[in-house]
C-alpha cells in the first residue's frame, strides 16, 4: 500500500488536526519521499515511519508539537538538517537500521535542543572507535543513545519511548481501579458472612454449638489473588462450609478471626 493511501486509511474520518499518533509502518514511499503529511497535522505528537523505504527526510513537513520520529529500518544516509528546521520539540529520534557511517551527518542534530534519546542502532556509524563518546559529545542535550545513558544506564520504558505522562496516568487509573475492587470484595465477604449468621440459628455468640463443637477454618494458597478461604461448621447435620473468593489482604483478618473464636471457645 502506497503512503498516500495508508494516510487516508489512518485517519479514519478524523481532520489531520485532531491526530495525536500516525503509524505508517510498512507502506510505500514514492522515491523514497514522504507523502501524504501535511503542516494540517498540528498536533502531531508521534510519527511512525519505520520501513517505508525512505532516503529521505527532505518533504517532512513543519510538525511543531511533534515528540517522537521513528525512522527505523529505511535507507536514509544524511540531509538531519530539516528535521532541526521543522521539528523543533523533537524528544526522541530513532534512526536504527540506516546506513549512516560518519559522525558528521549527525551534526544537524546538534540543533534539537529538547532531543533526549536518539538510537542508531545497526547503523555503520556505531561501529566506529569512541563511538559513544563522540555522539554525546557532539549531542550534549542528549539522555540517552540507543537506550543507555552517559554512564551506561539502561532508560526506563516511560523514559526510552516517550515522556511517561499518558503511562503514569494509566497506572493511577488502575491503581484506584484496583483499590475500589478490593474495597467491594470487602462489603461482599461482610454481607456473606452476615447472612450466615443469621441462618445459623443453633449457633453461639462465639461460633460453637450447643455441643459445644468449634468452627474451623481452611484456606489454600497454591493460587495468586483472589485466594479461596474456606469456613465449616463441622458440628452442622449437613457439615455446612462457605467459600468465599477474597483478596490476599482479607485473609490475615479472617484467619485472626477465626482464632479468636476458638480461643473464646477454649
Amino acid at each position: 500500500m502506497d503512503m498516500k493511501k495508508r494516510v487516508s486509511l489512518e485517519l479514519r474520518h478524523r481532520s489531520p488536526s485532531e491526530v495525536q499518533e500516525l503509524v505508517l509502518d510498512n507502506c510505500r514511499s514514492s522515491e523514497g519521499k514522504i507523502e501524504g503529511i501535511t503542516e494540517e497535522f498540528s498536533n502531531l505528537e508521534l510519527l511512525s515511519l519505520i520501513n517505508v523505504g525512505l532516503t529521505s527526510v527532505a518533504d517532512i513537513p513543519k510538525l511543531a508539537k511533534l515528540k517522537k520520529l521513528e525512522l527505523s529500518d529505511n535507507r536514509i544516509s544524511g540531509g538531519l538538517e530539516v528535521l532541526a528546521e521543522r521539528l523543533v520539540n523533537l524528544t526522541h529520534l530513532n534512526l536504527s537500521g540506516n546506513k549512516f557511517k560518519d559522525i558528521s551527518t549527525l551534526e544537524p542534530l546538534k540543533k534539537l535542543p529538547q532531543l533526549k534519546s536518539l538510537d542508531l542502532f545497526n547503523c555503520e556509524v556505531t561501529n566506529l572507535a569512541d563511538y559513544r563518546e563522540s555522539i554525546f559529545k557532539l549531542l550534549p542535550q542528549l539522555t540517552y543513545l540507543d537506550g543507555y545513558d552517559i554512564d551506561d544506564c539502561e532508560a526506563s520504558d516511560s523514559e526510552g519511548e516517550g515522556d511517561g505522562v499518558d503511562d503514569e496516568d494509566e497506572e493511577e487509573g488502575e491503581s484506584e481501579d484496583f483499590e475500589e475492587e478490593e474495597e467491594e470484595d470487602e462489603e461482599d465477604v461482610v454481607a456473606e458472612e452476615d447472612d450466615e449468621d443469621d441462618d445459623s440459628g443453633d449457633e453461639g455468640p462465639t461460633g460453637r454449638s450447643a455441643g459445644g463443637s468449634k468452627m474451623s477454618c481452611q484456606w489454600t494458597e497454591a493460587t495468586s489473588t483472589p485466594r479461596c478461604i474456606k469456613l465449616c461448621w463441622p458440628w452442622s447435620r449437613t457439615r455446612t462450609c462457605l467459600s468465599l473468593d477474597v483478596t490476599a489482604s482479607l485473609l490475615p483478618s479472617l484467619l485472626k478471626l477465626t482464632e479468636s473464636s476458638s480461643a473464646s471457645d477454649g
